[in-house]
């Protein structure tokens, strides 16, 4: 008896074994639990549908669970199917045996699928975090993803918020505002209720490759702060690159680019999907840039190229809500060598600060409105500093330009957007210039004056300027401003030297309305300049007791000597009529008089003029400014060896055309002598061949000038009147 109750007793063992073993291993199929699925997914959206094939349970007895799982699935979310590879779940064997018949989770795994069918799905577990689907849904909008879903319900069947997602995007893409295109998006994301993360991110702008280890996207309680990094190894772009890629730049000619960089950012996005803050940090490793340049700054740099080129360029860049800053350094190529670079730039608000070093090495760099040129094997370091208003004024805190022992210092230099002058606290400049001088004196502004005020300066290059330049346009001062000279030394050509330069300037729109300036040269001789605008005149007068620094200016004559001048000058609008007189000098080497005098066969006074000179003992010139064109009433110059009257025209740059009659003062002196009574009392009793002259054309543009000669045997009445009135006079 006993032992056929340990048989059965054995055989039950054995079955019982056997059908928890076939049911832990195994399993079976059955119906049952397709309708608490069902149920448990219509809780988490009423709009979820799922249909279940045969569900194949488990028993996990070490863990007193039964394991449910079924192939093959398909949910259905607003009439979109999505296709799942399995749907499993755990039940406890304690609630199924107490008739609790209830899912403490479902675990969801799909097959590769596109991401849009995805996002109900997601919409509906992650009800709450909508600025979170609001970034996924703009983020990838292309693509395929697989997935897998962690769900756990409460004992009322209700989803928990520790749910999990885990999978992984293929093949993705978005576009920016509908104009750039983002690729070939990779990654593999992790989501947990408020947490989005996007790790070994891939993807591909404009076919350039990007990485990122991680992005995480995470729903806080206002706000949803996406943080991360995003870099790029060696990238190189082509022309054509650039300007698809830089569009909104295309004001910058880029010809190309090689670069790497790594980025970290974070973003915070408000409740109305605004972005309410943000920082990104970018280091940028520039191997090389090129931009094609039409910046015109060939004065100052002589050698400018038409292309800038950067390189080894390590820049630093940080963006935050209405701030940003920029800080690097590098080297840059606009003439013949490499120059370098130090720069930061911070936005403030509404304002710019910066901080910037060049160092331009072995280029040359001219400021020829301080008649300087650097030397070509130097180093100049030029340093400013300071920043842009949001008026945009330009306020130049400190400027620094250095070259061996030059320097030029200023201090608050304030600029208009249009770079017009509006202040400057102070400026010091110590520096040799083109010609070998020294050059010392300083500038201080005092309310609405400028005191200008040193040892030496040398005004040679400035007198030129004036005498020849078109400053009609050169509009550069925003404010009306009055300037206070004195000044112990000022050159006005490579010996000439006046002392004590005094005097006043005052500008009103950019224009010189009043001016008294004075000086001595070294022999007491004096030099003055006055301006006086009244009744919509302007009256100008210079007097100088040596004109030869000044005449000397016009290269066409040689060889000035001696003599003063008188000048004399009326404009109305904008219209001049002027007087010039110059007294007691010589000429040598006059090309125009010599080619005249060569040509009417006077070899004799042509000799004496490339000789020891031909004197004049007075120059008198009447003549008329308007635009461009200087009409000459007449010019007269009466000497001992000759007298000339000429007229016509000059028109700048373009065409020259005078006339006018050359007499010897032998010819002369018979001429006046044959006139009864007042000959004989003016010049005496003369003998001669008669009356002999020449008539003289020159015409033809500046660089090509024609002259003609025809030989006269009367002189006019215009010449003898003037002769006559000059003899008198003397």
């Amino acid at each position: 008896m006993t032992k056929i109750i340990l048989k059965l007793f054995t055989i039950i063992f054995f079955l019982i074994l056997s059908f928890v073993g076939y049911f832990s291993l195994i399993g079976f199929e059955t119906k049952s639990f397709n309708n608490q699925i069902k149920g448990n997914l219509k809780k988490i959206d009423s709009k979820l549908d799922v249909k279940i094939n045969d569900v194949k349970i488990i028993l996990d007895l070490f863990n007193l669970k039964i394991n449910t799982q079924t192939l093959g699935p398909i949910i259905s979310y607003n009439n979109q199917s999505i296709d799942l590879e399995v749907i499993k779940s755990e039940i406890s064997l304690l609630n199924l045996i107490n008739k609790k018949f209830q899912l403490s989770n479902l675990f969801v795994s799909t097959k590769s699928i596109k991401i849009k069918e995805v996002i109900g799905l997601y919409r509906s577990i992650n009800k709450n975090n909508k600025a979170e689907l609001f970034i996924i849904e703009n983020f990838i909008n292309k693509g395929y993803l697989i997935a897998d879903i962690a769900l756990n319900f409460d004992d009322q069947g209700k989803l928990k918020d520790n749910f999990k997602i885990n999978g992984f995007v293929r093949d993705g893409s978005l576009n920016i505002l509908n104009k750039q295109k983002i690729d070939k998006i990779n990654f593999i994301f992790e989501s947990e209720n408020k947490k989005f993360d996007l790790n070994d991110l891939r993807l591909s702008y404009s076919n350039l490759d990007f990485t990122s280890e991680k992005i995480e996207i995470e729903n806080r309680d206002n706000f949803t702060e996406i943080k991360g990094n995003i870099n790029s190894n060696k990238i190189s772009l082509s022309e054509e690159s650039l300007k698809s890629l830089l569009k909104p730049f295309s004001k910058l000619d880029f010809k190309n680019l090689k670069f790497s960089s790594e980025n970290k950012f974070l973003i915070k996005i408000n409740n109305k999907f605004k972005v309410s803050d943000y920082e990104i940090k970018s280091s940028f490793d520039i191997d090389e840039l090129l931009i094609n340049s039409d910046i015109n700054l060939k004065e100052i740099f002589p050698n400018l190229k038409s292309e800038i080129s950067f390189k080894d360029h390590q820049t630093e860049i940080t963006f935050k809500e209405n701030n940003f800053s920029l800080e690097g350094n590098g080297e840059f190529l606009i003439q013949k060598n490499f120059d370098k670079a130090y720069y930061k730039i911070e936005k403030k608000g509404d304002e710019y600060f910066f901080d910037t070093r060049l160092d331009f090495i072995k280029n040359p760099i001219n400021l020829n409105f301080l008649n300087y040129k650097s030397d070509d094997n130097s180093t100049v370091s030029l340093k400013f500093d300071g920043k842009l208003d949001k008026n945009k004024t330009l306020h130049l805190e400190n400027i620094k330009f250095e070259n061996n022992s030059n320097l030029i210092s200023l201090k608050n230099f304030k600029l208009t957007n249009d770079l017009k002058i509006l202040g400057l606290k102070s400026a010091f400049f110590n520096y040799i210039d083109l010609q070998n001088k020294k050059n010392n004196f300083q500038a201080k502004q005092d309310g609405e004056k400028f005191i200008i005020s040193g040892k030496i300066f040398n005004a040679s290059k400035l007198i030129e300027d004036l005498i020849f330049e078109d400053t009609k346009n050169k509009n550069i001062f925003k404010k009306n401003f009055s300037f206070e000279i004195d000044l112990d030394e000022v050159y006005l050509h490579d010996e000439d030297v006046v002392y004590g330069l005094t005097g006043k300037l005052n500008f009103v729109n950019n224009k010189i309305i009043n001016a008294n300036i004075n000086a001595k040269f070294d022999d007491k001789q004096k030099v003055s300049f006055t301006l006086i605008s009244k009744n919509n005149q302007k009256v100008t007068t210079f007097y100088t007791d040596q004109a030869k620094p000044f005449v000397k200016k016009f290269n066409f004559i040689k060889g000035f000597e001696k003599g003063s001048l008188d000048f004399y000058s009326v404009k109305s609008k904008d219209i001049s009529n002027s007087k010039l007189k110059i007294y007691d000098f010589n000429l040598k080497e006059l090309p125009a008089l010599t080619k005249i005098l060569t040509l009417a066969s006077l070899q004799g006074i042509a000799d004496l003029l490339s000789g020891e000179g031909i004197g004049f003992s007075e120059f008198e010139m009447s003549f008329q400014n308007k635009d461009k064109l200087m009409t000459i009433d007449e010019i007269y110059a009466i000497g001992p060896a000759i007298s000339i009257l000429m007229e016509g025209y000059i028109e700048k740059n373009k065409l020259v055309s005078l006339r006018g009659t050359l007499v010897p003062a032998t010819t002369i002196n018979k001429a006046i002598g044959s006139i009864p009574i007042l000959g004989d009392i003016l010049v005496g009793k003369k003998t001669g061949e008669g009356v002999f002259g020449v008539s003289f054309k020159i015409k033809g543009p500046p660089k090509k000038l024609e002259t003609t000669v025809n030989p006269i045997k009367t002189l006019t009445p215009r010449f003898i009147t003037r002769t006559l009135e000059k003899i008198k006079k003397n």
